[in-house]
Formats: structure tokens, sequence, C-alpha cells
């Protein structure tokens, strides 16, 4: 499998169960960094896109990655070797719930693009399978992490299936979280949202809801994700 380069940054993803797709760059790009993170934590790393996309687009001092598969873990340890920013991210090998109990830090910005498909689904790739169930990291233990990692005015951006999101921000509200900023992501103008992205914090605000259509037709991408994209995809 081919290194997928961006323009600031080559990835290998030959050792990782979850290749990059839209939703990994999408998220990266569609995070806010206007608080000026000092600290980020990116949750299950993979291959660490989310953490290269981010130190490409913030001045973050301290970027930590953590991940609980041992070829993923030694495969975004050596993406992060190789990127321009290889002095700001440090990548654990740790699951979550052990972090979080290690940990005394707290974090400006907590990125996660969590395992999904809690159907009853299983191929005969466990690495695969791992890094796409929730089993692996249920929503439960991502929020009650989030809500020990967080720092006071800190960021927690995430993407989930769509139809999760009132059962993530439920939860999420229980722990003093709020859904801050949402997006829906549809593929084309015809297809249903797929995918919600979604900000929290710990300050209640309203609700900023936004919409984004990805192609209008195969390989005629919107001006909208063109614009969220460009500074990473070469052919943009």
């Amino acid at each position: 499998m081919k290194p997928f380069k961006f323009k600031q940054f080559t990835v290998n993803q030959d050792r990782c169960a979850m290749k990059i797709g839209t939703d990994g760059v999408l998220l990266g790009a569609w995070i806010s960094v206007n608080n000026n993170p000092f600290s980020i934590l990116d949750i299950g790393a993979g291959t660490g896109i989310l953490s290269l996309m981010l130190a490409q687009r913030s001045n973050a001092q301290q970027i930590e990655a953590i991940e609980i598969d041992e070829d993923a873990f030694e495969q975004c340890s050596e993406n992060f070797e190789n990127s321009p920013w290889n002095n700001r991210l440090f990548c654990y090998h740790a699951a979550l719930l052990e972090f979080v109990e290690e940990v005394d830090d707290t974090f400006d910005l907590i990125v996660c693009n969590p395992p999904f498909y809690s159907e009853n689904y299983k191929t005969d790739n466990q690495a695969r399978d791992l890094a796409r169930f929730n089993d692996a990291m249920p929503f439960e233990h991502l929020i009650f992490a989030v809500a020990n990692l967080l720092s006071e005015n800190g960021l927690f951006s995430v993407v989930i299936p769509k139809k999760e999101e009132e059962q993530f921000i439920d939860l999420a509200s229980k722990v003093g979280l709020f859904a801050n900023r949402i997006l829906h992501v549809k593929g084309n103008p015809h297809s249903e949202i797929k995918r919600s992205f979604i900000e929290f914090s710990f300050q209640e605000r309203k609700i900023q809801t936004t919409e984004l259509t990805i192609e209008t037709e195969r390989h005629q991408y919107t001006d909208t994700y063109i614009n969220l994209t460009k500074d990473f995809y070469l052919k943009m």
C-alpha cells in the first residue's frame, strides 16, 4: 500500500487497520484551533493523521497521541518522526482508561475519530475490527476520559455516525460537556447525512449547526469541501 502524500507531510498506512479516509481529513480540517491550544491530545490516533494535520494548522507545542494497537502505534510514531514537526509530536502505546489514570495534565484540545460500527458485524481481520468497533472504545469511556483530561476552557472534537448524535450529546451533557458546534456531512446532494462532527466544551452555548456536502457528482467536489481541505490534499 502506497504512502498517502499530503502537501506538507506523508503518511504511511500499510500497518494500520483503518486507512486514511474522508472522515479523518475532514475532522482534522474542521477542528477549531482558534483558542490557540498549547496542548493537544489525539485519542486512538491510528496513522496519526489528526495530530499531523493539527501540527500543520496550529502552534501547539505538545501534541500527544494514544494508540492501543501495536502495529498502528509503531506506524504512528514513525509518521511523527518523519514529519516536519517531529519535536512537537509524541505517541503513547496505551489504552485510554490506563492513560487517564496515569496522566495529571489537562489538554486545551482533545480530538478523536473513534471506532464506530456498533452493529453486530465482524470481519475476519481482528485489527480492522478493533479499529472499527466501538466495543474497543465505548462512547462512555471516551466521554469519561475527555471530562477528566480537558482543560477548563478546552475544546473536544469528534466525528460519529449521525444516528448516534443524540445519544452521544446526551451522554456528554451528563458530565458537563456541551455541544457548541455541529457539522452534518453528506456524500452528495441526494444522500442522507451520514456523519456528525461535534465540538464540545464545558461552556453551554447556543449550538451552531452547519451542513457540508462533499461532492455534487463523482469526483466533482463542492467549493466548501475544497476550501476546507485544500491546505492538505495535493490535488485540491
